[in-house]
């Protein structure tokens, strides 16, 4: 448990520039603080202590302004940045050194009692005000671009952006540079810009082509009235 607790705080380092030191990150990181009220609820949850453990984790979400679930299985090194508005409902499940950005929803589509929450794998990125709804698997090393609606199943390695959420791939080992899959998704990849390039271009080549056929057509034209005796008027 101590281990965690340090990887916890060391999360915070690696992940904020703007941490500076263990006691300002002990005293007024809520996101840590939300992490480790969950441990402890969940840890209540998982030994049939149900009210006290919701009622740790209502105490938290008054604390924090970030609501998680007892039942929901969090990771080491998972990282709320800001945290405020954030939900994570019971059956979902976050691997390791995942970071979620403010107002994220990992939410569910069912009044049944299956699992029907997201299951995110290792060192996923989630955007701000990005919400993930149902009991999808978001593949390890993607990122959730900020405000995107993710309803399907991300491959590992991906990139999800728009409502509803479009998927693009991305290079394995870029995604692995030191750097590169935390806190840039302002350089996530448009696919609707990209798709409209796509369709641009494609008109450009068809007025081409049809500019091609006038002038044959014309020419023929020509051709035609010369040899029916035109040029003779």
């Amino acid at each position: 448990m101590l281990k965690t607790l340090r990887r916890d705080i060391q999360a915070v380092f690696d992940r904020d520039p703007a941490a500076r030191s263990v006691t300002e990150v002990l005293l007024f990181y809520p996101g840590l603080h939300a992490l480790w009220l969950h441990r402890l609820a969940h840890a209540c949850w998982r030994n049939g202590f149900h009210l006290i453990g919701r009622g740790i984790s209502h105490f938290s979400r008054w604390l924090t302004g970030i609501e998680i679930h007892p039942g929901a299985r969090i990771g080491p090194g998972f990282f709320l940045d800001h945290g405020m508005g954030t939900v994570i409902g019971e059956t979902a499940e976050i691997g390791t050194d995942v970071t979620l950005y403010h107002n994220v929803t990992l939410g569910g589509v069912s009044w049944e009692k299956i699992k029907r929450h997201p299951t995110l794998e290792d060192h996923v990125v989630i955007g701000a005000g990005a919400q993930v709804l149902g009991p999808i698997r978001i593949g390890a090393h993607s990122r959730i671009g900020a405000n995107a609606v993710v309803v399907k199943d991300v491959p590992s390695y991906s990139v999800v952006v728009g409502v509803p959420g479009r998927i693009k791939g991305r290079n394995s080992e870029a995604a692995l540079e030191v750097g590169r899959e935390d806190l840039q998704h302002d350089r996530l990849p448009d696919p609707t810009v990209e798709t409209l390039r796509h369709l641009t271009a494609r008109v450009v080549s068809l007025e081409h082509t049809i500019r091609q056929l006038h002038l044959e057509d014309d020419g023929r034209m020509a051709e035609a009235w010369v040899d029916g005796g035109g040029s003779h008027i």
